[in-house]
C-alpha cells in the first residue's frame, strides 16, 4: 500500500460495516475477577476461535515442529517451539524467522503465533521459533524482552541444528506487545552488530510510543489512543494498568523504540499491519515515518475500519482471511533481496 494522507488515516478509524456485525454479534465478554482469571479467560477465549483460523492446528506433513529449553541469563529457561518445513525449503537455505506472541507483556503463549509460524514454514520454508517469554506481573520488566534476546542469540547459536540459514534471512516479528519486542530486537541487532545481523521485522499492530513519551511536535498526530474509543478488543485504552503490572524504565529502549536515543538509521527493513480503529494505530504510523526518515524501507498495510487483533477475535470475517494473507505476502518482501 502507498503510503496515505493524514486525512485517509483519520477516515480508517470509522468503524466498517463487516466489523461492527461480528462484534455486535459476538460481542467481546473476557472478563474475571482478578488479573489471573482474566488472563485464563483469555486464553480460553481464542483457543474457542482457533478451528476458524486458515491453519487451525498442526500440519504434521507439512511442517515439523518440536520444543526446546532455551537457558537464559538469569539462569532460569524458557520453551520455544520450533517449526521446520517438511519440504519446499529455498535454494540456499531456510531462513530463520523470530516470533513474539501478543498479550500485553502479560498475558499469551505459544499458541497465539502458531498460525504464523506454520504458515510462514510451509509456503515460505522458513525456520520460526516461537518465542514463549516470560510474563509480567511474575515477571516485570526487562525479564520478558531479555528472554526474548537470548532465544534470538539462542537460535543462531544452534542454527545447524534447527536447519536453518539466518545469512538467507532472519526476520523478527509479532503482535502488540510482540511489534514492540520485535522492534526492539531490531535495534538491538543494529547497536550490538548481530551477526548475521536481522534483515526484517514485522510490526503487526505494535505499541511503539509510551503515550506519556510523544515528542511535542508529534502530539497533535498521536490521537489514536484518546480517539478510538469504538475498539471492540482494547476499548479506551490506558497505559496505566500495562505499566503498574510490567513496571517498564520509562527511559529504556527497551521499552520505547521510538526515542531510541541512536535514532533508527541502520535499522533492518520493516513491514507493518495497522488497524485504523486500533488505539495503537497513529504511534505505528509515526514509526513507519520516523524510520523511512531514516532511510529504512517499509511496507505499510492499514485496515480501514477494522481495530486491534481483529482477525483472531473475529477470524469468520472475510476481511480476516485477506489480513492473514497479507500477512504472508509481506514477510515474503522482508525475505526478498
Amino acid at each position: 500500500m502507498a503510503h496515505l494522507t493524514r486525512a485517509e488515516v483519520l477516515q480508517s478509524g470509522e468503524v466498517s460495516v463487516e466489523y461492527r456485525k461480528a462484534f455486535e454479534d459476538r460481542p467481546m465478554n473476557i472478563v474475571g475477577n482478578d488479573f489471573f482469571e482474566h488472563r485464563a479467560n483469555r486464553g480460553a477465549h481464542l483457543e474457542k476461535l482457533r478451528h476458524l483460523y486458515p491453519i487451525p492446528g498442526p500440519i504434521p506433513n507439512e511442517v515439523t515442529e518440536s520444543m526446546h529449553d532455551v537457558p537464559t541469563r538469569d539462569g532460569a529457561s524458557i520453551r520455544v517451539q520450533v517449526y521446520q518445513p517438511v519440504k519446499g525449503v529455498p535454494e540456499g537455505g531456510s531462513p530463520l524467522v523470530l516470533m513474539y506472541h501478543e498479550g500485553g507483556w502479560s498475558m499469551g503463549d505459544l499458541t497465539d503465533e502458531d498460525l504464523n509460524c506454520r504458515m510462514f514454514a510451509r509456503d515460505l520454508g522458513c525456520v520460526c521459533v516461537n518465542v514463549e517469554y516470560r510474563l509480567a506481573p511474575e515477571h516485570p520488566f526487562p525479564t520478558g524482552v531479555n528472554d526474548c534476546w537470548d532465544a534470538l542469540k539462542w537460535a543462531l547459536a544452534n542454527s545447524e541444528k534447527l536447519k536453518a540459514t539466518p545469512t538467507q534471512g532472519l526476520i523478527v516479528g509479532g503482535a502488540s506487545a510482540g511489534g514492540n519486542i520485535a522492534a526492539v530486537m531490531a535495534l538491538l541487532s543494529r547497536d550490538e552488530n548481530l551477526q548475521p545481523p536481522i534483515t526484517g521485522q514485522y510490526l503487526c499492530v505494535p505499541a511503539l510510543l509510551p503515550d506519556d513519551k510523544v515528542p511535542e511536535r508529534l502530539t497533535h498526530l498521536y490521537r489514536s489512543r484518546e480517539d478510538s474509543i469504538s475498539d471492540p478488543v482494547l476499548g479506551k485504552l490506558s497505559s496505566a494498568g500495562i505499566i503498574e503490572i510490567y513496571r517498564p524504565d520509562p527511559e529504556s529502549a527497551l521499552w520505547d523504540p521510538f526515542n531510541h536515543k541512536d535514532g533508527h538509521k541502520g535499522a533492518a527493513k520493516a513491514f507493518f499491519q495497522v488497524g485504523g480503529l486500533d488505539p495503537l494505530r497513529d504511534e505505528a504510523v509515526l514509526y513507519d515515518r520516523i524510520l523511512r526518515e531514516a532511510g529504512v524501507l517499509t511496507r505499510f498495510e492499514l485496515y480501514a475500519g477494522f481495530g486491534h487483533m481483529f482477525w483472531t477475535n473475529y477470524p469468520e470475517m472475510g476481511r480476516s482471511a485477506e489480513f492473514v494473507r497479507d500477512t504472508l505476502e509481506g514477510v515474503r518482501w522482508l525475505l526478498e533481496g
